[in-house]
């Protein structure tokens, strides 16, 4: 007997596919590069899996053309703010929210989070969201990734190179790539940090802690140094659209 989803979470880096039941997800897993992801690429990696439904949440709008076209036998559930996420949408223009952030909102209420709840994404961009007490997403902030940033660095410049990100062994570096390590880490960590001190104070006035989970590529590395975070959650995304597609039947 199959699967009674495939999720697909299909982001701007990388693009991750899992096979799920309504109460959990499942052991079959992929990534791969989403610039290489094609008919003869989703074909294979998925060769062999059996499943009801597709569930998918994109942000690239030319691959996820390519998803539809391939599963066209299939019924392809599209992540977007005209489903039913288990929460209200506080905002002027919910149809310009992306996917993975309305999978991620949908998620830390379905799985009963604290709330309210921040959510920082670490992706090609990292994404804070906010979730109130009374369930309803009141937007969040946008800026650049962590590999942005090094790749940023490498293009512009004739002699920065471009660098495996990793935690630096020292503050100080002691060479060039070491030096940029420390200052894209470090740096980083410091900008997370005083973007959440500024939405706990709008929501709270400062005067106590919002719940704060984490997903995405970097989150483990990063969040480990970062006390406003309380948990990081790497499959949070794929959970979310699990929910979203539990509450959008046939």
């Amino acid at each position: 007997m199959g699967a009674a989803y495939l999720l697909i979470n299909n982001n701007n880096s990388r693009t991750k596919f899992a096979l799920a039941d309504p109460d959990r997800l499942g052991e079959a897993r992929a990534v791969v590069e989403t610039a290489s992801l094609d008919a003869a690429l989703l074909a294979k990696i998925t060769a062999g899996w059996e499943f009801e439904r597709v569930a998918l949440a994109s942000v690239v709008p030319a691959k996820a053309a390519v998803i539809r076209e391939f599963w066209s036998a299939h019924p392809v559930l599209e992540v977007s703010h005209r489903l039913h996420l288990g929460l209200t949408l506080d905002l002027p223009d919910p149809s310009a929210v992306g996917a993975d952030r309305l999978a991620n909102v949908a998620a830390v209420v379905g799985l009963g989070e604290p709330l309210p709840c921040i959510v920082v994404d670490f992706g090609t961009a990292v994404t804070c969201n906010v979730v109130s007490a009374e369930k309803a997403f009141l937007g969040g902030i946008i800026a650049p990734g962590l590999s942005a940033m090094t790749d940023y660095l490498h293009d512009r410049t004739a002699l920065l190179p471009k660098i495996q990100i990793e935690e630096p062994r020292e503050v100080i570096g002691k060479s060039t790539r070491t030096a940029m390590l420390s200052g894209v880490v470090y740096g980083y960590r410091g900008l997370i940090q005083e973007l959440l001190r500024q939405v706990e104070r709008e929501l709270t006035g400062g005067t106590r802690h919002v719940r704060t989970v984490a997903t995405g590529g970097y989150a483990e590395l990063l969040a480990a140094q970062i006390p406003a975070i309380d948990a990081v959650f790497p499959d949070l995304t794929l959970d979310g659209i699990r929910i979203i597609a539990n509450l959008n039947p046939r």
